[in-house]
């Protein structure tokens, strides 16, 4: 499976880049599937829905099914976190996997950047990160895109990928 991620720090553009990657790359009529980290508790299912009270009352996992699509939610239960590796056994196959965040795992990365945020690159200390996509102009020592150039930009990842 190719995977490519996309990290960067808060409010640089991740979830932006992401979609404008997804939009680009499907349009090449290339699959395309997404993993998104979260650093805080989420909840996609809603207080008194049907499957929600199902987790309550202690389902490890309950699946969601519609004509339209299907959910899969997994309750940990103080189980540790699954790994991306982990994760990415569960996705059907796809040309590309884009993945946000897990900054720390040693996939290929683009790093988003603002410089309103006034956060440092986190490329010059990570070799995981191949280029980095920018609102300003920088020079390192690997490729620089300007962040909304979404088209270069998924040039660069599907050549990197071998698509």
């Amino acid at each position: 499976m190719n995977i490519y991620g996309v990290v960067g720090w808060k409010n640089a553009g991740k979830t932006g880049l992401m979609e404008r990657l997804v939009t680009e790359i499907t349009g090449r009529g290339l699959s395309v599937s997404t993993v998104k980290h979260a650093h805080h508790t989420f909840d996609v299912d809603h207080p008194g829905k049907d499957s929600h009270r199902h987790r309550v009352a202690g389902a490890t996992e309950v699946l969601l099914a519609s004509r339209n699509r299907f959910a899969l939610m997994h309750e940990l239960r103080d189980a540790p976190e699954p790994t991306l590796t982990d994760l990415l056994t569960k996705l059907s196959p796809v040309d590309l996997v884009l993945i946000e965040g897990y900054k720390r795992d040693t996939h290929p990365k683009i790093e988003a950047h603002r410089a309103a945020t006034g956060n440092p690159l986190i490329a010059p200390d990570d070799p995981t990160i191949q280029a980095v996509a920018s609102d300003t102009p920088l020079t390192l020592d690997r490729p620089v895109f300007d962040l909304n150039d979404t088209r270069s930009i998924a040039d660069f990842i599907l050549r990197q990928v071998g698509l």
